[in-house]
């Protein structure tokens, strides 16, 4: 069956099968598991096998990684983990607490990029050559 971004899902697929489908490596899922994000079960053979919706539930873990939140704020939305997400969220009263997350990882982030500004602005003051544009 092909979901809203084309993706075919199947019934149940090896790690490694998930891994090329989701585009990430085995040890990453096994650690998605490991903090109880991604589940699976296990083959005659004693292979982990996953179900129909871990491409799902791979691809938001790792869309929402890449958005610039933790494994542990994510852990904060693992009961949405198996739904598309949206691009953009729309703010619903309801949620406010799982905003909250978000809102501290803005404020995390914010204060890293202004010690990393304050740091490159240190060094381009004392090396001001560092600070020109490069000549084309």
């Amino acid at each position: 069956m092909d979901n809203e971004r084309g993706d075919t899902e199947v019934s149940e697929m090896l790690i490694g099968d998930l891994a090329a489908r989701t585009g990430t490596t085995t040890r990453a899922l096994r650690y998605y598991e490991e903090q109880g994000l991604l589940e699976s079960g296990r083959s005659a053979g004693g292979y982990r096998v996953y179900g129909p919706g871990a491409q799902t539930r791979v691809r938001n873990i790792r869309d929402l990684l890449a958005s610039g939140f933790t494994v542990e704020n994510v852990k904060s939305f693992v009961r949405f983990l198996d739904s598309d997400l949206p691009e953009v969220f729309a703010y619903a009263d309801s949620c406010a607490g799982n905003y909250e997350v978000g809102a501290q990882r803005v404020a995390e982030l914010t204060e890293r990029i202004e010690a990393l500004t304050r740091m490159r602005d240190t060094l381009v003051r004392r090396m001001p050559w560092l600070g020109a544009p490069a000549a084309s």
